[in-house]
Parts: structure tokens; C-alpha cells; sequence
């Protein structure tokens, strides 16, 4: 009886893309109930204290509704790097880890396939989109350009200034701000950018 009486208590959390253990503790749901109904399937742990269920759909394709549930369990995280170019479709490269930029002052989340970066600046260049049913926090294009140059191989931030640099989705590249970004970061872009528009 008691099982199923937690069972009632979960349903709302089982609607969500995670949940965190303290939020069903304060629901009534105890710690050894969490760990009965990961036994059995209803629920996966995705990291300490971080639930989600299995069943849960957001309505998009796999490899972002894992992102997006990896983003969002986050505190203050941002998705940046190659998952943000693959949101925005500026790589050809597959998403291993999910990529998330994190405050130079915070501690890095410890759980699987988070990639976790630590940076100064998390306002430049950060939205929210949505995808699927839920907002996320991410970098723009312009700003995940520019950090491809700054943290990853040039061939990789090569690939993607061509990308963003071509019209797409109906996307125009918007390059007096990729140009103030880059200023903002240090990175120099002329170069580059000459070289792939003339």
C-alpha cells in the first residue's frame, strides 16, 4: 500500500524532464522510495540527487531531449561549444558530451557526459531557446563561434565560421556582432573571416 501511495506522490515529478531528490523529500517522498522506484525502472538517476523518467517525452529528436534534461538539471549552466553548434547545426561533429559552460566560481556538475567549462563571462552572447517543450540557456551563434576559436580545434571553429557564415534557415550572419564578441573575448577573426568571404 505504501508503494503505491509514493507512486501517487511521484506522478506530478514523472511529468517533468528531471526532478531533484530534495524536491521529492519535501513532497513526502522519502530518499529510499527514489532508490526503490530506480530499482524497478520507473525513474533513471542522472546524476547525485538528479532524477528523470524514463517515459517522459519532450516531443524532439533523442540526442537533444538528452541535452536538454542534462542542461536544465544544471544550476546557472549554459549550453555552449559543440552542443550549442550542434543546436544550431554549425558542425558535422556528434554530441558525445553535453557541453555546458558553468561560472568560474561554481562547482563542476559530477555526472556522466557533462563537459563541463568553466567561464568568466556567462552573459555575452547568452538566450534562451526552446526546444521542444522546454527553454534552455544558451550561448547565440555568434557567441558559440567565437568561444569554437577560443576553446576548440581550428578545424572544428573553421567548419563552423564557414557554416555560420553561409545563409541558413533562414539565418543571416550577423557579422558587426560576431565582430564586437570576438574583440570582447580577444580572439582575432579577420583573418578568417576575409579569407572565407572574399
Amino acid at each position: 500500500m505504501k508503494n503505491s501511495k509514493y507512486q501517487q506522490l511521484l506522478v506530478p515529478f514523472l511529468k517533468r524532464p528531471y526532478f531533484k531528490a530534495r524536491d521529492a523529500r519535501v513532497q513526502g517522498i522519502p530518499s529510499r522510495m527514489l532508490d526503490y522506484f530506480h530499482n524497478k525502472g520507473l525513474i533513471e538517476r542522472m546524476g547525485r540527487g538528479i532524477y528523470r523518467t524514463l517515459h517522459h517525452s519532450l516531443g524532439i529528436r533523442f540526442d537533444l531531449e538528452t541535452l536538454v534534461q542534462t542542461a536544465t538539471s544544471v544550476s546557472r549552466g549554459v549550453v555552449c561549444l559543440i552542443s550549442a553548434l550542434c543546436c544550431y547545426e554549425l558542425t558535422d561533429q556528434v554530441m558525445r558530451e553535453y557541453w555546458i559552460a558553468v561560472p568560474n566560481d561554481s562547482k563542476s556538475p559530477k555526472r556522466e557526459h557533462i563537459r563541463a567549462v568553466r567561464m568568466r563571462n556567462m552573459s555575452l552572447g547568452k538566450t534562451r531557446i526552446r526546444i521542444g517543450k522546454v527553454k534552455i540557456d544558451i550561448f547565440d551563434r555568434e557567441r558559440t563561434v567565437v568561444d569554437a576559436f577560443r576553446y576548440l580545434s581550428h578545424e572544428i571553429a573553421i567548419k563552423a565560421l564557414q557554416a555560420y557564415l553561409k545563409i541558413s534557415n533562414g539565418q543571416k550572419p550577423d557579422l558587426p556582432k560576431l565582430s564586437r564578441y570576438a574583440k570582447m573575448l580577444r580572439v582575432n577573426l579577420n583573418p578568417y573571416i576575409l579569407a572565407l568571404t572574399t
